[in-house]
């Protein structure tokens, strides 16, 4: 009886492919036998057939010239000299009475269209034999009949040893292929099985694992290489979705506690109504905050799914960054900054340029919301042959190198308190745009402040 596991390995592609394979390398190999029989055994019939009828026009030539004691002469010389007894040889007269010759009588078997028979041979004084013949009948002048042949014994034994090893190589391939296709399978599955086992514990909950490497670098390694790496980033994607819900559950929480208990207090009747109005005015204040946060959070969904690709046209940045000073330079000259620009012309490049400037503006917001008094805020554009670089610095706080990485992430905060204004989501939405515009994002120290540089492709 079988096994689950072998029906699973007849059941698998993989036999299925070395069935296939099987099937076709047998035709082949059987084309191929089949061709070395037809250059072997058939070669050596057409050959015995060509001395059979250049003995026969020998024959008939010389009874041409000799008449029939010539040609009975001929025949009782080759009969003497042979010591087989391979050739066959016999001459009748008109009514089939034998003459000459090595055979009993004349075969009675019909003959082909080009006078071609094969008989059992039978031999004067001898019981038949169990030998074939393969002979030519020729009618001579005077309605005499020659029959000039071959025993073809020897050639049928040489056939059949070439149709029994034909057979058996045939055989043995066969089973070789199979046996191949086995042992293949076997292997695939196993590897497969591992994958599939590796993949079972991960949908059970244990991101951490990880599909083995058999260290032949093949395709299936290459494969898994493929498989861990997305793994990797599928872990990182379900840590964040985890940090980003604390992070949710945290940000959120209070702004709802606050709005519930002004609700509550809205309902003490004993409230004069311009508490009423103020109570109105912060919870409606925190609804619009939730709405920011959630707002926020949908834009970046729509960054992220390339649904804003259709935007795209040219931009031509330096009009772009020019009405982004116009907007931020009089922001920054109130808390006593001073802003610098650097901003020549440019080539256009092509994307979306709302996002672009919605991710330069939350830039420049952050720059001045931590930069103090008396700081320095800079604006620079260079202009490459393939790609434009924006640097935007201060000489604020500035970034751990450690937390530079996890600024992009959402809800993250520097501020461990989470109390001052804001709710983590500018800069994710800037790298959500910079990724969908393929370009990148680079922090550096600028001692001291941050400084902050884009890199946009020409062609994105």
């Amino acid at each position: 009886m079988f096994s689950v596991q072998n029906v699973k390995l007849f059941r698998s592609s993989t036999f299925r492919l070395a069935v296939i394979y099987m099937l076709l390398f047998s035709l082949s190999v059987l084309v191929l036998l089949g061709f070395i029989y037809w250059s072997t055994a058939g070669y050596m019939l057409r050959q015995t057939e060509a001395t059979i009828e250049a003995e026969i026009t020998g024959l008939a030539e010389r009874y041409d010239l000799s008449g029939l004691p010539g040609l009975s002469k001929v025949i009782s010389e080759r009969l003497s000299r042979q010591k087989s007894g391979n050739s066959l040889y016999l001459l009748t007269d008109p009514q089939f009475k034998p003459i000459i010759g090595n055979l009993r009588n004349w075969p009675e078997v019909k003959p082909s269209e080009q006078g071609w028979i094969s008989f059992a041979i039978s031999r004067p004084n001898d019981e038949p034999e169990q030998n074939k013949g393969l002979a030519r009948m020729f009618l001579l002048s005077g309605d005499f009949h020659l029959l000039v042949g071959r025993d073809v014994h020897d050639l049928e034994e040489i056939q059949n040893l070439i149709r029994e090893a034909l057979f058996w190589g045939m055989l043995i391939t066969i089973v070789l292929a199979l046996a191949g296709g086995v042992m293949m399978s076997r292997t695939m599955m196993h590897r497969i099985e591992v994958i599939n086992s590796t993949c079972h514990q991960i949908m059970d909950g244990d991101l951490a694992q990880r599909i083995p490497r058999t260290g032949g670098d093949d395709d299936f390694d290459r494969l898994v290489d493929i498989l861990n790496r997305m793994l990797d980033q599928i872990e990182e994607l379900m840590l964040g979705v985890k940090q980003v819900t604390n992070n949710i559950a945290h940000d959120l929480r209070t702004p709802l506690t606050r709005m519930r208990r002004r609700l509550d207090m809205l309902r003490q009747k004993e409230n004069p109504v311009e508490r009423h109005e103020e109570l109105l005015d912060q919870a409606i204040g925190e609804a619009d905050g939730l709405l920011t946060t959630f707002k926020a959070l949908l834009r970046i969904s729509e960054v992220e799914s390339g649904g804003r690709r259709g935007n795209f046209k040219d931009v031509d940045m330096t009009a772009l960054l020019q009405d982004l000073m116009e907007l931020y330079a009089p922001l920054s000259e109130e808390k006593g900054q001073s802003f610098l620009a650097e901003v020549g012309s440019s080539k256009p490049i092509v994307g979306d340029r709302d996002l672009l400037f919605q991710a330069l503006a939350n830039i420049l917001d952050n720059a001045i919301k931590y930069t103090p008094s008396a700081g320095k805020i800079q604006l620079s554009m260079h202009d490459q042959p393939n790609q434009l670089q924006i640097a935007i610095t201060d000489s604020g706080p500035g970034i751990p190198p450690e937390a530079r990485e996890k600024v992009f992430e959402r809800f993250f905060r520097l501020e461990e308190s989470r109390s001052s204004p804001g709710n983590g989501l500018g800069l994710s939405l800037v790298a959500a745009i910079i990724k969908l515009h393929h370009g990148q994002i680079v922090l550096n120290d600028n001692q001291p402040g941050l400084k902050l540089t884009i890199s946009l492709p020409r062609s994105s």
